[in-house]
C-alpha cells in the first residue's frame, strides 16, 4: 500500500451518476465501472467507505416543489439511497470485494445499522463500507451526510466523483471561457456560492479540516491516481 497517499478515504457518489445513459434508474455498466476503478487499491489494503445519492429514483426537493410534505420527501429520497446502496454491494461482491451496508434508518433485514465503531472496524478488516440513507434526517442531503461521515471515520479525503473534472468560477458548459481551480478553499467555495457540495457539508469539512477533492467519474483510472496523490480535478482545503 505504500504506493497509495491515502490510507482511509470517503467517496462521494451521486444518484444520477449510476444511472449512466438511462433516464431514470441504474445502468448497471456504471456500478461495475466503478468496482473496475477501486479494485486494484481495495485489494492493495485501502479502506474505502463510499456514500451515494438517490436522485437517479427520488429527489425529495423535487416532490417538496410538487407540493409533497419536504420531510416525506426527503424520507422517500433517503430509501432511494438505500436501493443504491444494495446495487453497489451487489457489484462489489460479484467482483470479489467484500462490502457491508450500513442504513442510518434501521432496516435490519436488508442491512446493518449504522454505528461509528462497527463502520470503522469493517474499513479495518478490508471491507468496503457504504452508508445509506444519508444522515437519517430530512433536510440533510447526502453531501451532508458524506461529509458527516468522512468526518466520523476519520478519513483523510473527501472524493467527490462528479461528471465535470474539477470546480470552476461557472458553469463551464454554458461558459467555455470558465476557469478551472486546482485548489481553493473552503471560505472561497462559500463566498463565491461554487455548488461543490452545499453549504452545510462544506461548512463541516471547513471545521474539521476535511479536504474535498473533485474529479470526473468517467475519466479512466483518476480515482487511483487520486489515491496515489496526483493532481487531479480540484480540491478544496483551508486557507
Amino acid at each position: 500500500m505504500s504506493d497509495y497517499k491515502y490510507k482511509r478515504v470517503l467517496l462521494k457518489l451521486s444518484g444520477e451518476a449510476l444511472m449512466g445513459s438511462k433516464e431514470f434508474g441504474i445502468d448497471p455498466g456504471v456500478p461495475q465501472k466503478i468496482a473496475d476503478d477501486i479494485k486494484a487499491a481495495h485489494e492493495a489494503g485501502v479502506q474505502i467507505a463510499v456514500v451515494v445519492g438517490g436522485g437517479n429514483i427520488f429527489r425529495g426537493l423535487s416532490g417538496a416543489a410538487a407540493g409533497m410534505d419536504r420531510a416525506q420527501g426527503d424520507n422517500m429520497g433517503m430509501l432511494a439511497t438505500v436501493i443504491n446502496s444494495l446495487a453497489l454491494q451487489d457489484t462489489f461482491e460479484h467482483n470479489g470485494m467484500e462490502c457491508r451496508v450500513m442504513s442510518a434508518i434501521e432496516m435490519h433485514a436488508i442491512s446493518e445499522t449504522y454505528i461509528r465503531r462497527r463502520a470503522i472496524r469493517h474499513l479495518e478488516k478490508g471491507r468496503i463500507t457504504i452508508f445509506a440513507a444519508g444522515t437519517g434526517n430530512p433536510y440533510f442531503t447526502t453531501d451532508t451526510a458524506a461529509a458527516l461521515r468522512a468526518c466520523e471515520i476519520g478519513a483523510e479525503v473527501l472524493m467527490k466523483a462528479t461528471k465535470v473534472d474539477g470546480i470552476y468560477d461557472m458553469d463551464p458548459v454554458s461558459h467555455p471561457e470558465a476557469k478551472k481551480f486546482d485548489t481553493i478553499s473552503y471560505m472561497e467555495v462559500l463566498n463565491r456560492d461554487l455548488h461543490v457540495m452545499d453549504a452545510t457539508a462544506t461548512a463541516l469539512c471547513h471545521d474539521n479540516h476535511m479536504p474535498i477533492m473533485v474529479f470526473n467519474l468517467d475519466e479512466k483510472g483518476i480515482f487511483d491516481r487520486a489515491l496515489r496523490g496526483e493532481s487531479v480535478g480540484t480540491t478544496v482545503v483551508d486557507e
